[in-house]
């Protein structure tokens, strides 16, 4: 059972292997927030095929449980997978490849799940077949219900293989011939000298060559297939924080403060008054924490080095039953009473874990024999030489958690630790080496360092909001919502010194938002069927409230003119700058265009198409591929490269010797291979009639 724990965390492609019920209400969720009644049937057609409604948010719901992630990150991933499956199933049907259960062994072997699991291999660290098979018989023997789970699993084991053997034919279907080969030796190995006058774009002010929306929308257009994007919304908004104000945290620290005093309390069962001691004098220092406190008795005892830093001093250096504060740590005020300083209250310590079968997290055939012997042989090692621990730990110890830092653990205090690792540590003097033996296996330990600690009391109250900050901060938040409705709310909250965003492109599914992170509420708001450009929307959280606006929707397949311009406006502002410099750089020869420009002639060598830097400029692999195709003491014609214009004069072009080119076959063939499974998926993706219903179900 664990290794099938194992596959549903690490396997993507498994997710439908094995159905875990889902609550109905999860999908009755989905439906009620639609805000439309019932929603589609299907979140999408993938050519044709409908990916249905209620079984992919049951892996969605599966995958969140599974893996942790939000609703959003499920989403993605599944209809990722989706896709990608449903594509390589209609090229396997194609192709009518099939897999036979006498193969499913092999496939196995190759699948990452298996293949590199301990439980699966042998000593010679090779598949173990008889593991493989006695693992299938465990589900066999455990009843119909783990029978079902396993063959629910051999599906998509299946599917595995034939995905597998779909790539490896591509994959054997790629050639490189020697004639490629020697062109891309050639190309990276031959190298061209040449002199050269160049402008850079940066010398012309960005303003003469400034770029409107409408440029970009027709470079966009002309270059359709690079700007292909979902749906977008662009959105504004500000921030109205709802922090404690000065008022609320002075009323919070008189609190704090009257706990140093005595106070008079009421006794039920006396009848009478009783004097209850400050905090300075208390008796029973617990007890008056945990009846005064928002946080809970720490009875742990901390070095210097755990304390807050800001107060690192002060608290660590408290006389006895002394009290710090009050002060502000946090979202909180505290008083700090020392209740103990004692030597060897944490423990630095290095161990090397060797587990055996049947151990705690083990993932070995070892026997606990075998295991107790083989830590003997490594105590003796390290007493016999102390300074070999670490290396030791790196190389033996399957403890994954301390093995790159030597074995070490820093700080350990009582409590934290097992108990068998834990009574070595502190029942030891430091540099004591030994054995101890606890649920995971045989510990051969090292005490480096005992440290003295402090144990603290600590009276925390939170600083929290009153109602009357909450009020003034709804209010704020009330006009600036007003203001937007009639105006500019985004500089009524400048003047109002809150944090807005401007031109902030959303995508569909996307939670996080700068400023204020995570926010799926307005993401599911600006993709609503009903909300318009120019709609806006007040949204209340613990934080504080925010008040967005949606001033741009673009359902149109291609992506927002504010996200493109990153991209675009660079390469249309270069070629307006080019214009300008053109007309500067007059003449037919180098030194013509050096005179009129007056810009020098510099020289570069020894420059390949591979690496086309030139020095003070940059990258410029149409500058170099010019000169390679220019011939000796020829001037080219006017260049537009990637930093500016140039005009060059080849001197000279040492082309690479003639070698033996196998070895340059094999690396771009094998390149090649290893981009076969990308770039398949890319073109089956961009070749398919994909129909995307996800807004109208989840958003």
């Amino acid at each position: 059972m664990a290794v099938l724990s194992k596959i549903r965390q690490r396997s993507a492609l498994l997710i439908a292997g094995i159905g875990i019920a889902l609550l109905a209400f999860i999908v009755g969720d989905v439906v009620r927030g639609t805000g439309a009644g019932a929603p589609p049937r299907n979140v999408g057609k993938i050519n044709g095929h409908e990916i249905n409604t209620r079984e992919f948010s049951q892996r969605v719901a599966q995958l969140e449980q599974q893996q942790q992630i939000s609703n959003s990150q499920a989403i993605e991933t599944i209809w990722n997978e989706q896709v990608s499956t449903i594509l390589l199933n209609e090229e396997i049907e194609k192709l009518g490849l099939r897999i036979g259960k006498e193969q499913l062994v092999n496939v196995a072997k190759s699948h990452p799940v298996f293949a590199n699991n301990p439980e699966f291999l042998d000593e010679a660290g090779q598949f173990n077949t008889q593991k493989f098979n006695e693992f299938i018989l465990s589900f066999k023997s455990g009843g119909p219900e783990m029978w079902n789970q396993w063959l629910a699993f051999e599906k998509d084991l299946e599917r595995f293989g034939l995905q597998q053997m779909y790539f490896a034919l591509i994959q054997g279907g790629l050639y490189t011939t020697d004639l490629d080969a020697k062109f891309a030796y050639k190309t990276d190995n031959s190298k061209v000298s040449f002199d050269y006058v160049t402008i850079a774009y940066s010398t012309i002010n960005n303003e003469e060559a400034s770029v409107s929306d409408a440029e970009i929308l027709d470079y966009m257009k002309k270059h359709e297939n690079r700007f292909k994007s979902e749906p977008t919304r662009v959105i504004e908004y500000a921030f109205v924080p709802s922090l404690p104000s000065n008022k609320d945290k002075e009323e919070v620290k008189e609190v704090i403060e009257g706990f140093l005093k005595p106070s008079i309390q009421y006794n039920a069962e006396t009848n009478k008054n009783d004097t209850i001691a400050g905090f300075r004098t208390v008796k029973n220092v617990e007890a008056f924490v945990i009846a005064n406190s928002d946080l809970p008795y720490d009875s742990l005892y901390y070095a210097k080095k755990d304390l807050p830093l800001e107060f690192q001093e002060e608290l660590f250096n408290l006389e006895p039953n002394k009290v710090f504060g009050p002060y502000i740590l946090g979202d909180y005020y505290y008083l700090t009473r020392l209740v103990d300083k004692k030597p060897g209250a944490s423990v630095d310590a290095a161990h090397i874990l060797i587990t055996y079968e049947g151990a705690q997290m083990a993932n070995t055939t070892r026997t606990k024999e075998a295991a107790k012997a083989k830590a003997e042989e490594i105590l003796a090692k390290v007493q016999a030489d102390s300074s070999s621990f670490a290396t030791l730990a790196a190389l033996e110890s399957e403890d994954t958690g301390s093995k790159a830092k030597g074995g070490k653990y820093e700080g350990i205090s009582k409590g934290t630790m097992v108990k068998g690792f834990e009574d070595f540590i502190f029942n030891n003097p430091t540099g004591k080496m030994g054995i101890a033996e606890t649920e995971y296996g045989f510990h051969v330990i090292q005490v480096l360092d005992k440290k003295e600690g402090v144990k603290l009391a600590n009276i925390a109250r939170k600083i929290e909001v009153s109602d009357a900050t909450a009020d003034e901060v709804f209010s704020k938040a009330t006009s600036l919502e007003q203001a937007a409705a009639t105006g500019d709310f985004i500089a009524k909250a400048k003047e109002m010194n809150l944090d807005t965003q401007t031109k902030v492109t959303l995508h569909p599914f996307q939670d996080q938002l700068p400023g204020i992170g995570q926010q799926r509420a307005i993401g599911t708001w600006a993709f609503n069927k009903n909300t318009k450009e120019g709609d806006i929307k007040r949204f209340d959280n613990a934080d504080g409230h925010i008040i967005a606006k949606v001033t741009t929707t673009n359902n149109t397949g291609l992506a927002s003119v504010s996200e493109a311009r990153l991209a675009v406006e660079p390469i249309l502002m270069n070629e307006k700058k080019a214009k300008i410099i053109r007309a500067k750089m007059t003449g037919a020869t180098l030194e013509e265009v050096s005179k009129s420009s007056n810009a020098s002639i510099a020289t570069t060598t020894d420059v390949t198409i591979k690496a086309p830097l030139i020095p003070m400029s940059g990258y410029e692999p149409q500058v170099v591929g010019t000169a390679f195709a220019t011939e000796v003491n020829t001037n080219s014609k006017l260049i537009d490269g990637a930093r500016g214009v140039y005009m060059i004069k080849t001197t000279s072009v040492t082309n690479a010797p003639d070698i033996n080119v196998n070895s340059y076959k094999s690396r771009i063939e094998y390149t090649d291979r290893s981009q076969v499974q990308g770039r398949t998926m890319n073109v089956l993706k961009d070749r398919a009639k994909i129909e995307d219903n996800r807004i109208a179900v989840y958003q």
